[in-house]
């Protein structure tokens, strides 16, 4: 059990998951897949006892105020959860808006939150998902390539598998960061220079969201696989796995090998070809997930997290 899921009641956990989905919504930046991912995502976790569909929906038809929720939370703890929750979700995709920018002050007023580690908290969240991606330190290249390709995302996928499990929600915050950073290097290493704005498109057409990933992770700590139903997965067929099943080290190992398969064809497969290679290595990277299991567990406790912006920027 998570230390979340340990110290928070029912009723605070609901709190949360609203204040994930208002800000995940707050911007009303997203496309309409990744809105129905986030959903689909929230329902996912829902059964007899715990409600999230209801809560969504309320969230979504402005059926309850923030101050309505915050009210629910009682800890220190609960608390700076949903902040810390928020600030990550709003952050997924790369820039805070301004609606986005407005709701955080407003929320972190609401919990009474003191100002300085609050601040500290959203400059390190903005760090992470801002760090450009042209400072891999090697581009991959020779007759050795593709083998090389090959380890260099499993190495990603096990870091992010290790910082899946770290009980931080700056490790967590981390994962997406690095497969932009992970799909950045391997289309240089087959000759294609590649963007923020691409590399998003990119994973939007295999299906992997930003805001909706980050807010599937978090709700994997925070609830576990309790009610978990199929509808409620966007990564089809790990689905009633809990966060700690390796969910960040399949989605990375199957994100890497269908850019593989992507930049070295010369961009050549359609998106249907795409997502039909994402899901084949969705699986792959699950069946071998056990084969890490061990390494991953040394890279989490190995982290240390003042050293998280750094090690992201060595991917």
């Amino acid at each position: 059990m998570s230390t979340e899921r340990a110290i928070l009641s029912e009723e605070e956990q609901k709190a949360v998951v609203l204040i994930c989905v208002m800000a995940a919504f707050v911007d009303g930046a997203q496309n309409e897949t990744e809105r129905s991912q986030v959903k689909r995502i929230v329902e996912g976790f829902s059964n007899e006892r715990l409600d999230l569909s209801t809560v969504c929906q309320e969230a979504l038809l402005g059926k309850v105020s923030l101050e309505q929720v915050v009210s629910t939370l009682q800890t220190p703890r609960a608390k700076a959860l949903a902040f810390e929750m928020a600030v990550c979700v709003c952050n997924a995709d790369h820039v805070l808006t301004d609606e986005e920018t407005k709701f955080l002050a407003k929320l972190r007023e609401e919990l009474k939150l003191e100002s300085g580690p609050a601040t500290a908290f959203q400059q390190s969240a903005s760090a992470l998902t801002s760090e450009p991606l042209k400072q891999p330190p090697v581009i991959i290249s020779g007759p050795n390539k593709d083998s090389e390709v090959d380890k260099m995302i499993v190495n990603c996928a096990t870091l992010n598998g290790a910082l899946e499990i770290m009980p931080h929600s700056l490790a967590t915050m981390a994962i997406v960061p690095l497969q932009m950073r992970m799909v950045y290097r391997i289309g240089k290493s087959y000759g294609y220079d590649l963007d923020r704005g691409h590399i998003k498109d990119f994973l939007a057409t295999v299906g992997v969201g930003l805001t909706s990933q980050v807010v599937e992770s978090y709700l994997g700590r925070l609830i576990g696989s309790v009610g978990r139903h199929v509808a409620g997965r966007f990564l089809g067929g790990l689905v009633g796995q809990a966060a700690e099943s390796g969910i960040a080290f399949a989605s990375t190992y199957a994100l890497g090998q269908v850019a593989k398969r992507y930049y070295a064809s010369n961009r050549t497969l359609s998106a249907g070809q795409l997502q039909d290679v994402f899901s084949s290595m969705l699986s792959e990277g699950r069946s071998i997930k056990g084969s890490y299991a061990n390494e991953i567990a040394l890279r989490s406790r190995a982290v240390k997290m003042d050293e998280l912006l750094p090690l992201v920027r060595q991917q």
